[in-house]
């Protein structure tokens, strides 16, 4: 028994430990620490989530909500004694140019991984503008001329730029056109021809920096509150209204990149003993949503969540269906986006429909027996003709897929201090729960793993 306390075996009855980075770093179980969790709205993916999330941070791991939309996680996080970033039009800002401690750390730094710290935060940068710009382009790209000037412009930014640059100070530098820049921009000399080639690039940026695109200036604006890399952290995106998807998919972008990057920065320092190593585990939830935005966002995801196994970070990606990731406008993207369930060192289902087991299969091995089992968890709630809320047959169940081994069906319940944290299907909780005060708040942990072993 390695890892969280998940669930009870639906076979025997016996308590199930799973997580990926236990059953990556001490069982040996799967290849790397990742899991993919599909299941349809409304049957406890979060909860399976959280569940790990809490039992991990008893082990001393720190959880990384990068990016929660309804919310799901800010009570968890706030009863860890984690920082909740609000990230929302009015509510806070998140500087995409801001490469957080990246260049402090780097000035602690020698050699090779100073070298490394900072390209790799030039690049997250830069990958994130490119996303930004693909999302209010109506799902365009930038071009690769486009994208060298931003990566050379970014370049320049650092050199010489005081303080943090915000996007009016990228804008600026295309603007005033320095040499080294029009020759990334391959204008052959001619000015006339560089302005030709920037123009578009211009407009956007100008949009972006100004605030006024439909992103607003939730990205054009200095940080309102930086992330911390001691403890957990969770950013809600719960205040952009579920209508701008635009907005919320560009949120996850930035969110993710920010989120690695300090990861990276935290990782480098301690392999260069000027920090304690920290251990995290990193939640992309809704992942749907930012792979629909744009053709080729599928590489820029894979590019801003790059796991390293050695690095002591898990990773947890969330989505619907195969169907939603699957969704995508060129067959190399889907092909790319079902990399993410096929590389994952783990496969939790939850209740999926039939129509999704073509597409699952292709992805996962699953027996004709297993997808009987996940198909009945889909089925709604029996007709009841009284005033009683009921439940679908399938809340809280899951199969755990490892490769081709035989999947492992499981309940998750939630235990009386999971409840006090877990308000957002109210089908989970049998009566109103207080808040859990602040003074036992260190009792949580165990508490909770106790009651589901």
């Amino acid at each position: 028994m390695m890892g969280v306390p998940l669930g009870r075996s639906l076979v025997s009855d016996a308590t199930i430990c799973c997580d990926p980075i236990s059953w990556f770093a001490r069982a040996k179980l799967i290849s790397n620490p990742s899991a993919m969790i599909l299941g349809k709205p409304g049957l406890g993916k979060s909860t399976v989530v959280r569940r790990m999330a809490l039992g991990l941070a008893g082990y001393g791991v720190q959880p990384l909500i990068l990016g929660d939309l309804k919310p799901d996680y800010r009570d968890l996080i706030e009863a860890l004694d984690g920082q909740v970033i609000d990230l929302a039009p009015g509510r806070g800002n998140l500087n995409v140019l801001d490469p957080g401690d990246a260049l402090a750390a780097a000035e602690r730094l020698t050699g090779s991984a100073r070298t490394w710290l900072i390209n790799d935060a030039r690049q997250r940068r830069a990958n994130t503008v490119s996303g930004l710009i693909t999302i209010l382009r109506a799902k365009t790209p930038p071009t690769d001329r486009e994208e060298s000037v931003i990566t050379r412009a970014l370049e320049i930014l650092d050199d010489r730029h005081d303080g943090v640059p915000v996007l009016a100070d990228l804008l600026q530098v295309v603007r005033d056109a320095p040499q080294d820049l029009r020759d990334a921009a391959l204008d052959r000399g001619d000015i006339a021809k560089y302005r030709d080639i920037t123009e578009g690039l211009e407009a956007t940026l100008q949009s972006l920096a100004a605030g006024t695109s439909r992103l607003g200036k939730i990205f054009s604006e200095q940080t309102t509150q930086p992330m911390r890399r001691d403890r957990p952290v969770a950013f809600d995106l719960s205040g952009i209204d579920e209508s701008q998807f635009d907005l919320q998919a560009a949120a996850l972008l930035a969110c993710w990149s920010t989120g690695f990057a300090a990861v990276n920065v935290a990782q480098v320092l301690a392999d260069a003993g000027l920090e304690p190593r920290r251990n995290y585990f990193v939640v992309l939830d809704e992942l749907w949503r930012a792979l629909r935005s744009g053709r080729g966002i599928v590489d820029r995801i894979d590019a801003l969540t790059r796991l390293n196994r050695q690095r002591g970070v898990g990773q947890a990606m969330v989505s619907h269906t195969m169907s939603d990731l699957l969704a995508l406008p060129t067959e190399e993207d889907r092909m790319k986006a079902k990399g993410f369930v096929e590389r994952a060192g783990m496969v939790i289902c939850g209740g999926l429909p039939r129509a999704e087991m073509t597409l699952l299969t292709e992805a996962v091995r699953v027996t004709d027996a297993e997808v009987d089992m996940i198909t009945s968890w889909q089925d709604p709630p029996a007709w009841s003709s009284d005033d009683e809320d009921t439940t679908p047959p399938g809340l809280g169940n899951f199969l755990i897929k490892v490769g081709g081994r035989t999947g492992i069906p499981i309940h998750v319940d939630l235990t009386p201090v999971e409840q006090a944290l877990n308000d957002t299907n109210k089908r989970w909780r049998d009566a109103d729960l207080a808040v859990v005060p602040d003074e036992i708040l260190g009792d949580e942990a165990g508490g909770a793993l106790e009651e589901v072993s």
